[in-house]
């Protein structure tokens, strides 16, 4: 429960965190670290560690890098080997889709990530038949589970959207796939945090079309925690070395000036 407790501590504090999506296996292992520590350095405040596989929701950019790792073999394998060195760093939450978590059985999985540190698991997709069962074999481990809700969930249906979620609600800041650049509608995410608070005490956090820190400042006060992905992994398939840099712009959009910064 100490990582679960980390997270909750992260994402209560007066600042919006900042967490950066990492999909595993992008990189051999030492490479693979050694980008973890440079971006715990440059800022983040969580990671996401995306499992590799077919990935519908996303965009392009996060597709390429998902098969790009799947041809390097054990997919999970690499996941635990990337959560066991971030959650050293910084709190940590797997990212994955439920098709590998049915192949693999929900009980293995669970306990495998629980085993390497991470906070929680956030199944994007996960069926609404199987989410009581995921959510008892998570609680057994020390696991929280995050969920995305999506913007469109009608209100008579919200509470059951929420129910057995921990860890955060995820508002997606666009109702596109991931890599989306264009406007966000700022009052509309406004609105939708509004309900999630209203239905569960959870921590928000919003990702997903937030391709600037400008945009980031923007969606900031709405939420808990900001997560890049796209960005970052750009950085990371192209030019690794850029990938800090892009994470440092991004967590200096989330740190207000302090009253001594604005009085110079």
């Amino acid at each position: 429960m100490a990582t679960a407790d980390r997270l909750h501590t992260r994402l209560t504090q007066e600042r919006c965190a900042l967490g950066v999506f990492v999909p595993a296996g992008l990189h051999p292992a030492t490479a693979q670290r050694q980008h973890l520590d440079q971006l715990a350095q440059a800022g983040a405040d969580l990671f996401e560690v995306g499992l590799p596989t077919e990935a519908a929701l996303d965009g392009p950019v996060i597709q390429a890098a998902y098969h790009r790792a799947l041809r390097s073999g054990n997919a999970l394998d690499h996941a635990v080997r990337a959560v066991e060195h971030a959650a050293s760093l910084r709190p940590t939450v797997v990212m994955t889709y439920w098709e590998p978590v049915s192949r693999h059985g929900t009980a293995y999985v669970a306990r495998l990530f629980a085993d390497a540190g991470a906070a929680g698991v956030m199944i994007v997709d996960l069926p609404a038949h199987q989410a009581v069962r995921w959510h008892e074999i998570a609680r057994e481990t020390g696991l929280r589970t995050p969920r995305l809700i999506p913007r469109t969930t009608p209100e008579p249906l919200l509470p059951a959207a929420v129910a057995g979620a921990s860890g955060w609600l995820y508002a997606p800041a666009s109702m596109a796939p991931t890599g989306y650049r264009g406007p966000l509608d700022i009052p509309a995410l406004a609105g939708f945090t509004q309900r999630l608070r209203a239905a569960s005490p959870l921590p928000v956090v919003s990702g997903v079309g937030i391709s600037t820190p400008a945009l980031a400042a923007r969606v900031a006060p709405l939420v808990d925690a900001v997560v890049i992905g796209t960005p970052v992994v750009r950085a990371l398939a192209t030019d690794p070395a850029q990938a800090p840099d892009v994470t440092a712009a991004f967590a200096q959009a989330l740190r207000p000036p302090t009253l001594t910064e604005t009085r110079a």
